[in-house]
């Protein structure tokens, strides 16, 4: 990571190509490269595994050196969801002061609970798209009374002031993107049906659970997805081609296999779990086959 600046305020900062501006609540850290930036957001795993005392690297940095993008991250101290008033105050201070007109092309990321915020922010920027992944759109319990994953962060942080509450209630103002998620998980349906909008595209992945973006790693199939939606922003046959890769990430494999099984699809499970065995050398793969065997021959 480069040597990092401390501005005392945004007007300071945005005179910068890289630099920290510290908040109460929310820090933003920047690196300017190119003319196509990439704006974070940290999530649950992401802040998990940084280091107690910042500066945190931005989620999605590695990535946005290897594409030579600039990059903007928002990083919360806490798993609040961005449900205090300074990411909002933050991005509008940024935009009034020019920050976001030097660049050609921006894209929003974040997972999960980063994804809430991407949706909800993005639209403060004019020409904004948005590449999310297993977004919740609230955790207001009146508006979506399905979503009860994340007691914790519901009972402490505020989920009833209005502004921003609801990631919903935002995507008219955004310029266009995509939003990934697994049809299966019920709950991550949900708000995937809840954040249906003409402006975005929906993009079912099965089995891949909660952790979706895990999986599009794993199959060597992230760099080229945000590179191809900073860019063109629309995805393409070479995606789908690295996600064929993902019968090598087990637990992607151990979720279809299951289903598979469960199903009692005739030859094609026995077949895919001697399949999954033989190239990958899953263990669960066996396991699950003989299950089969035991139950047909009963």
């Amino acid at each position: 990571m480069m040597e990092m600046v401390f501005p005392k305020s945004l007007e300071e900062a945005v005179k910068l190509d890289c630099f920290v501006h510290k908040g109460k609540h929310c820090d933003i850290t920047t690196i300017v490269r190119s003319d196509t930036l990439i704006v974070t957001f940290d999530n649950l795993a992401s802040i998990n595994e940084r280091p107690k005392n910042g500066p945190w690297q931005p989620w999605m940095a590695h990535y946005a050196e290897t594409l030579g993008f600039s990059i903007a991250g928002f990083q919360s101290h806490q798993k609040d969801w961005y449900r205090t008033p300074e990411p909002a105050e933050m991005m509008i201070k940024l935009r009034e002061l020019g920050f976001f007109a030097q660049f050609r092309k921006i894209l929003f990321i974040g997972a999960s609970m980063g994804g809430f915020a991407a949706l909800c922010f993005a639209g403060l920027v004019p020409g904004a798209r948005v590449l999310v992944f297993s977004p919740q759109s609230t955790l207001n319990r009146t508006i979506a009374p399905f979503e009860k994953r994340y007691p914790w962060p519901y009972k402490k942080f505020d989920w009833q002031t209005p502004a921003y509450l609801d990631a919903a209630e935002h995507l008219a103002t955004i310029q266009g993107g995509h939003i990934f998620f697994d049809p299966r998980l019920r709950e991550d349906a949900m708000h995937a049906m809840r954040l249906r909008s003409p402006c975005l595209q929906q993009v079912k992945i099965p089995f891949a659970d909660h952790t979706l973006i895990r999986t599009i790693a794993k199959c060597g199939a992230l760099e080229h997805l945000i590179k191809r939606l900073a860019g063109p922003g629309e995805l393409d046959c070479a995606f789908w081609q690295l996600m064929r890769n993902r019968r090598s990430d087990p637990r992607w494999a151990k979720r279809f296999l299951n289903t598979a099984a469960a199903r009692g699809q005739g030859r094609l499970a026995p077949k895919a779990c001697s399949f999954m065995e033989e190239t990958y050398g899953y263990s669960f793969a066996r396991r699950i086959n003989k299950r089969l065997k035991t139950v047909q021959k009963g």
